[in-house]
């Protein structure tokens, strides 16, 4: 199965599904194809690698934060704790931006949305640098949390 959907993942062509569609007029079915793209660049403008880097650098982020959750538990250090703030706002900042992508529409709308998500972000980084420096840190408030 894993190779499977891998081949499927990184295919350079799109996938060609049947789609079934009724028309107005008639009762019988008939099939129509979409084309279904497997692969980031696909989605990028030609020529673009912006949409393929940022891919990779959301996959990167995403292994670095699978790899600071152990590192977060055994050494509860402010560089951690730093590095955890600004590696977790980075990480919804993308996420939440792929939420607006996908679902604000309209070019005012997409401005006023993109103009509150930075906000969000830098509220939220700001927050947990303050959390960090005024309080016991993010790596030590989860340990409090779990030893309850």
């Amino acid at each position: 199965f894993l190779s499977l959907s891998t081949a499927l993942l990184f295919r350079s062509s799109s996938l060609i599904r049947p789609l079934a569609v009724q028309k107005k007029d008639r009762d019988c079915p008939y099939l129509i194809t979409a084309k279904i793209h497997a692969t980031p660049s696909n989605y990028a403008g030609s020529g673009s690698k912006a949409a393929s880097l940022h891919w990779t650098g959301e996959r990167i982020l995403s292994v670095v934060l699978l790899g600071l959750a152990p590192v977060a538990y055994y050494y509860p250090v402010p560089a951690v704790d730093y590095t955890l703030a600004a590696a977790l706002t980075l990480h919804g900042h993308w996420g939440l931006g792929q939420v607006l992508t996908d679902y604000v529409h309209g070019d005012f709308k997409i401005k006023m949305a993109n103009a509150g998500l930075f906000l969000l972000s830098t509220v939220t980084f700001a927050g947990l640098c303050y959390f960090n420096y005024h309080d016991v840190g993010i790596c030590k408030a989860v340990a409090l949390l779990w030893s309850k």
